[in-house]
């Protein structure tokens, strides 16, 4: 009982802080604003963003590619902050190179889902960061559409800390 009392209480503050995520990058990203970009979840190493289809729509009626490309690449990226953030860490964070494809068309809402890749480890990561100042860290991001991969990425994310002044 305890443990799932903790779980949800953990889940909720984890949704709140991806919701302040999402409010800053609508304040501080006009891209993301324009998207209609929405919170989905942050949990148990995962991270889902979404926005409606109207302000993502191409001229064939179904998601422009650049849309898609910069959902997938703002929930990476949300995924590298939040787990920066929870934490206590505060990094600049950057994609550092991506891979892309697209397999299908996607004609409703966009959601997106990012978690680290098959070998990638928090642990592993953060023990690079405290000793170097910056490390590296790969991502894969989908979208789907009626249940099948629409669009992948794959992505190289850095966090740097705050050089002293």
């Amino acid at each position: 009982m305890n443990v799932q009392l903790h779980d949800s209480v953990h889940l909720a503050n984890a949704d709140g802080a991806l919701a302040r995520l999402v409010a800053r990058m609508r304040t501080e990203i006009p891209l993301a604003a324009a998207m209609d970009l929405r919170p989905g979840t942050h949990a148990h190493g995962m991270l889902s963003l979404h926005a409606p289809l109207a302000p993502n729509i191409n001229d064939k009626g179904c998601a422009f590619g650049g849309s898609l490309a910069s959902l997938l690449t703002l929930s990476g990226w949300a995924l590298v902050e939040l787990e920066l953030e929870a934490r206590g860490l505060h990094c600049e964070v950057f994609v550092q190179d991506s891979t892309l494809r697209y397999v299908a068309p996607v004609w409703g809402e966009l959601h997106a889902i990012a978690h680290l890749d098959e070998g990638e480890h928090w642990d592993d990561f953060f023990a690079v960061l405290s000793a170097r100042g910056k490390a590296r860290v790969q991502i894969r991001a989908s979208i789907e559409s009626a249940g099948e991969p629409a669009a992948l990425l794959q992505a190289r994310y850095v966090a740097r800390l705050p050089r002293s002044t």
